[in-house]
């Protein structure tokens, strides 16, 4: 087998080939280590490697296939871990001067359950922005991360190592959070694919000071395996009061027990608000054909709640990063100057006006669910643009503004604040040859439905096999 290729393989490809011998997980550990370290200098997607991690795991996992013994669900399969989740013994930055050469001295949980299951971590991948602020793959203490269709361009954030890491064989699996889209985000642009579950779904600790905005998920080539890798992570844990009682359902074996014919699908191309480029709709509406063709029922909606979005969003994304204020006397310097305006923005927020805008929110978030009681799916662009300079914060042709990213990104937080599982598939190109995400959304706990409706357009549109430019 071409070395390279070991990669990009699947978990259920990587088990076959475990337990006819005709590989070890020392060998696939190695490989990817190899292939990361020659592909790095393109695009600058890993904060670290932990080699010594990867190899003691793949001579743990070994001993299993060698032994004949019950594999774990991720027995011997590669995994990044995103520099934002604290990883035990292992430097976590938080893609901040603030907390830069930290070492937990914990996992999060969803790192330990990967772990647990027979991960082997291959290291951290890059975050964008202060504690991941933004959607732009930048970072100030670690420079742009490259997407791997085009050098300098935006492969999304705060996921942006994790995304770029999928798309380049770094193994099959990495894991990213989602605060406003940063699954999501890094999906449409890098290629992949992205699942923000359930809010709750997967425990995210430390829980997160936005409203429980925030969810853990995957990002990975294929929906099989986006599906075992939140199997791993998925189940209540006791650091995260917020997540579900439920335990992880068997969702990769379900995959295909579900037509979408007769499904009522609704589709929105803007949420009645949202500017979006021509080549992104174009995209779009062919994306929306396919699930047509599998005998859904499709309506062109415009929902009432999609405008009240854009004030809400430009007040609570500062307000969730405004308590970081008390840092700038010392690091200002070192900080992302976006950053700094818009945590100086919030700044003149009261009380008050933060109570009544959560009142506000609430309504809107109750609106989003009576929405969907009458969809089982909703379809939207994942962004509104293709891959852009990386240094910018929008595109060129777009409004420039010193921190409002949000601009170009509109259909993602609306389904942090309601907790809906929404996911990213790569659903085509544009033009000039970058990739565009097609969002599919859930009813809330419909997180198998969401992978289903990924999985039936996967078959019918594979993407799989495609090679960024950047990654050869």
């Amino acid at each position: 087998m071409d070395i390279d290729e070991i990669g990009y393989l699947g978990v259920s490809e990587l088990h076959a080939l475990y337990r006819a011998r005709k590989l070890s997980p020392v060998e696939v550990a190695k490989a990817v280590l190899d292939r990361i370290e020659r592909i790095e200098p393109n695009v600058n997607a890993m904060m670290r490697l932990t080699p010594e991690h990867a190899l003691d795991a793949a001579r743990r996992s070994e001993a299993v296939y060698l032994q004949c013994d019950t594999p774990r669900l991720l027995e011997g399969i590669p995994v990044t871990i995103k520099d934002l989740q604290h990883t035990k013994g292992v430097q976590t930055d938080f893609s901040t001067v603030i907390m830069q050469g930290t070492i937990p001295d914990v996992d999060a949980p969803c790192v330990s359950r990967l772990l647990a299951a027979g991960g082997m971590m291959m290291g951290k991948t890059t975050s964008a922005g202060e504690w991941g602020w933004k959607g732009v793959s930048q970072a100030m203490i670690s420079g742009i991360t490259h997407n791997p269709w085009g050098k300098g361009l935006n492969a999304g954030a705060s996921s942006s190592g994790a995304g770029v890491a999928a798309a380049c064989g770094y193994g099959p699996l990495h894991q990213g959070g989602d605060g406003a889209g940063s699954i999501r985000m890094p999906a449409h642009f890098s290629g992949v694919y992205g699942l923000k579950p359930t809010h709750g779904r997967v425990p995210n600790w430390p829980v997160s000071n936005n409203d429980n905005a925030t969810h853990m998920g995957p990002l990975t080539r294929t929906v099989e395996d986006a599906a075992l890798m939140t199997q791993a992570m998925a189940g209540p844990h006791p650091w995260d009061f917020t997540s579900l009682e439920a335990p992880p359902e068997d969702y990769a074996s379900k995959l295909k027990a579900a037509s979408m014919k007769g499904k009522r699908i609704a589709y929105s191309r803007d949420l009645g608000h949202a500017r979006v480029d021509p080549e992104i709709t174009e995209a779009i509406e062919q994306a929306v054909k396919v699930f047509e063709e599998m005998g859904a029922i499709i309506e062109e909606v415009t929902p009432a709640w999609g405008p009240l979005g854009p004030e809400l969003a430009r007040f609570f994304w500062p307000a969730t990063f405004s308590g970081r204020i008390e840092s700038l006397p010392k690091f200002e310097s070192g900080m992302d100057p976006g950053f700094v305006a818009m945590i100086k923005y919030a700044s003149a927020f009261t009380a008050p006006q933060f109570m009544q805008m959560r009142a506000r929110r609430f309504a809107y978030i109750q609106q989003i669910h009576e929405f969907m009681e009458g969809y089982d799916f909703l379809l939207s662009p994942a962004v509104s643009v293709a891959a852009f300079p990386a240094d910018k914060l929008q595109p060129a042709h777009w409004p420039q503004h010193e921190w409002d990213w949000l601009m170009w990104a509109e259909f993602s937080y609306p389904f942090n604040w309601s907790g809906n599982p929404a996911a990213s598939i790569p659903c085509g190109f544009t033009p000039a040859g970058l990739p565009v995400g097609l969002q599919i959304v859930g009813r809330r706990f419909d997180d198998l439905g969401v992978l289903q409706a990924s999985a039936a357009f996967e078959e019918a549109r594979p993407w799989a096999d495609k090679r960024p430019p950047l990654a050869q």
